[in-house]
C-alpha cells in the first residue's frame, strides 16, 4: 500500500516531465529549417502537403501541433509515415519494432550484469590484489570502446575473418529460436561489454563501501560464511547504484540501438528512427525519439521505487 501511495505521489512529476520533453521536442522539430509538410513529402503536390499539414496539425501554430500531436498520442493515435503515393500506419511500425529492441536491449543487460556481478563482488572482497587490479584495468579499458566501435570490430574477427556467425539479419524466436539466438550474438555483446564494464566499477565501489559497514562486521564476526555476508549482507545494500545504472539503461539503450540496429539490419524501433531521419518524416521522428524520453522517465520512476524496496537504508532515510 505504501508503495502504491509512493507511486501515485510520483505520477505528476512524472506527467509534467513527458509533457516538457515532448514540447521541447515538438519545438525543436519545428525549428528545422523548410516546411515540415514539404519535407515528409518532397515530390507530392502542394495539395497533398496542405492536407498533411491540416492532418497532422502543423498548419495550426506550434502549441495548436503540439496538442494535436500529445492528444493522438494519448489516444493511441501514433501517426503516419506519408509516402509518396501512401503512408505506413506508425502505431503497426511501433508494436512490430518495439518488442524487438526490447528483446535486444533485455539479452544485453542479462548477458551483462551475468558477468558484472560475480566480476565486481570477487573485485571488492580481493581490493588491492592481483585480480582486482587485473580486473579493474580491463574494465576501465573497455568501457571507453563505443558500442558502434565494438560491433563493426566484432564484425570483423567472428563474422568476416572466422565466419562463426553472419554478420547481419535477423530471424524471430518464434519461427527459429537457434537461428535468432545465434544472429543476436554479435548485437548483444556490442551492448553488453560496455555495460558490464560500467556496471562491474559501480558495484566494485559500492561494496568495497558496504564491506566497511558495522552491520557487515557483526555478521562476520557471528561465524557466518564469507559467501553468505557477501551475498546476503553486502550484495543487497550494494546493489543500489548498480539497480539505478541498469534502470535508466533500459530507457537509454534505445536510443543507442539506432546505430548497433542499423549496423546488423535489425528491424526494431532505433532502425526504425534511422529511417525515419532518411526519409524526412518529422512528425514520425518526434514520436519516435518521444518514446524514448518516456521509457527514460518511466523507468527511473520504476527504479526509485523498487530501491526503497532493495535498501532498506533508504527507506530510513525517506522516513
Amino acid at each position: 500500500m505504501n508503495i502504491l501511495r509512493q507511486l501515485l505521489r510520483r505520477l505528476i512529476p512524472m506527467f509534467s516531465i513527458v509533457v516538457i520533453a515532448t514540447f521541447l521536442l515538438s519545438l525543436l522539430m519545428r525549428l528545422l529549417p523548410g516546411d515540415p509538410a514539404a519535407i515528409m513529402i518532397p515530390n507530392g503536390s502542394i495539395d497533398q502537403q496542405i492536407e498533411i499539414a491540416k492532418e497532422t496539425g502543423l498548419d495550426r501554430g506550434l502549441f495548436g501541433y503540439y496538442w494535436k500531436w500529445f492528444s493522438d498520442v494519448f489516444t493511441g493515435d501514433f501517426g503516419k509515415y506519408y509516402l509518396n503515393g501512401g503512408y505506413r500506419d506508425l502505431g503497426g511500425v511501433i508494436a512490430d519494432t518495439l518488442p524487438v529492441t526490447l528483446m535486444l536491449i533485455i539479452y544485453a543487460q542479462i548477458v551483462a550484469l551475468t558477468f558484472a556481478i560475480p566480476l565486481g563482488l570477487a573485485s571488492a572482497y580481493k581490493e588491492g590484489k592481483r585480480f582486482d587490479r587485473i580486473t579493474s584495468t580491463v574494465m576501465f579499458t573497455t568501457v571507453s570502446f563505443p558500442s558502434f566501435a565494438l560491433a563493426l570490430i566484432f564484425s570483423l574477427i567472428f563474422a568476416v575473418n572466422l565466419g562463426w556467425v553472419d554478420p547481419i539479419g535477423y530471424v524471430s524466436p518464434s519461427e527459429n529460436l537457434g537461428e535468432h539466438l545465434k544472429l543476436m550474438i554479435l548485437p548483444v555483446m556490442s551492448l553488453a561489454f560496455g555495460l558490464a564494464s560500467g556496471y562491474t566499477r559501480l558495484l566494485r565501489t559500492d561494496v568495497i563501501a558496504t564491506l566497511k559497514d558495522d552491520y557487515v562486521t557483526m555478521a562476520a564476526s557471528k561465524g557466518i560464511s564469507n559467501r553468505r555476508v557477501l551475498w546476503r549482507h553486502v550484495f543487497r545494500p550494494s546493489s543500489t547504484t548498480l539497480l539505478t545504472s541498469a534502470a535508466l539503461n533500459m530507457g537509454g539503450l534505445i536510443g543507442g540501438t539506432i546505430v548497433i540496429e542499423t549496423i546488423f539490419v535489425i528491424p526494431g524501433i532505433g532502425y526504425e528512427i534511422f529511417y525515419s531521419i532518411g526519409a524526412r518524416q518529422v512528425v514520425a521522428m518526434q514520436t519516435l525519439i518521444a518514446l524514448i524520453s518516456i521509457g527514460y522517465v518511466f523507468f527511473n520512476t520504476m527504479v526509485d521505487l523498487l530501491t526503497q524496496i532493495t535498501d532498506p537504508r533508504t527507506r530510513e532515510r525517506r522516513a
